[in-house]
């Protein structure tokens, strides 16, 4: 019955039995032979077609969550034996989540000079939920994510809390401002964090007890895509410090805001798993390279 699980899982996270066979290397009537079995086994239906897609049943998606549960840990241990085997304890497996893994992780690693410690570096950069689940599931050493999702049964520590900038192009009305205010933000293009993300949380709350209507015009999960909207004369945005920091040397104009939101990220880490001392050497290598990145915005956007 494992086979018949691996496919059932195969056609789950791909879709489809075409995509499925394709990823497991077998042929698609195999695909379905393998699920009919399944369902004829467990006395369940699984999969319904509704205009030629495949479409997971309720029973389908409870399955699913033990099945991922059992494959996730099974990925882990072969993912530490390959580890081990490969690079002994001389490798650090790290996920980070966009704001941070994009740009500030290769400066950070390029600080920790891997090479000359003779370290392999294996960096993820995945939604703030991803990396959590890799940090639960044991897959790398620690995580960096965003606060909006819970660190639940992990132990975590506070990584980055730092005050949003405003960013824009050039050219922009608002570039002659050395402050920017709530009010400054009414009738003018705004490029938008998504809704749950816990900075746009803030700024909705603060635009409302100022009495002032954003005006969205593009809303994205990542501040790098704004930034470079914002470059382009899109509108402005209101983004993370780190992101921004990337930009210092462009034609983006970037300006402190009047009001206190802030960008808030974790250090994750599983319980009872001990870091290596490489881990916690980047760690400290991470916090002094944060550290190096915030003062560099202060002299460049100062205080309010």
């Amino acid at each position: 019955m494992y086979r018949e699980i691996e496919i059932f899982r195969s056609v789950m996270l791909t879709g489809s039995t075409s995509r499925a066979a394709e990823k497991l290397n077998i042929s698609q009537p195999a695909v379905s032979q393998a699920i009919r079995k399944l369902e004829e086994g467990a006395g369940l239906k699984l999969f319904a077609r509704v205009r030629g897609r495949l479409l997971p049943t309720q029973e389908a998606t409870a399955l699913m969550v033990d099945v991922d549960q059992h494959f996730i840990g099974m990925e882990a241990i072969a993912h530490r034996l390959r580890s081990l085997s490969e690079q002994g304890l001389g490798r650090l497996n790290i996920a980070a989540y966009p704001a941070l893994g994009n740009l500030f992780m290769p400066r950070a690693i390029a600080r920790f000079n891997a090479a000359q410690r003779n370290v392999q570096i294996a960096l993820k950069v995945l939604s703030s939920r991803e990396v959590y689940q890799q940090v639960m599931a044991g897959q790398v050493d620690f995580g960096l994510m965003a606060d909006e999702i819970p660190p639940d049964g992990l132990e975590y520590s506070r990584f980055l809390h730092a005050e949003a900038v405003v960013v824009m192009a050039k050219g922009h009305p608002l570039a002659a401002k050395k402050l920017i205010h709530p009010k400054d933000l009414a009738n003018t293009d705004f490029l938008a964090l998504n809704s749950e993300d816990s900075s746009r949380l803030q700024l909705d709350e603060l635009m409302k007890l100022h009495g002032v209507e954003l005006q969205v015009r593009v809303e994205t999960p990542y501040s790098l895509s704004i930034c470079e909207m914002a470059r382009l004369g899109l509108g402005v945005g209101l983004i993370n410090p780190i992101v921004a920091y990337d930009f210092l040397h462009t034609d983006l104009v970037i300006r402190p805001f009047s009001e206190a939101v802030y960008f808030s990220g974790l250090m994750i880490f599983r319980p009872g798993k001990p870091l290596s001392e490489n881990a916690r050497e980047f760690m400290r290598t991470l916090r002094i390279q944060l550290d190096k990145d915030l003062k560099s915005m202060e002299q460049a956007s100062p205080a309010k």
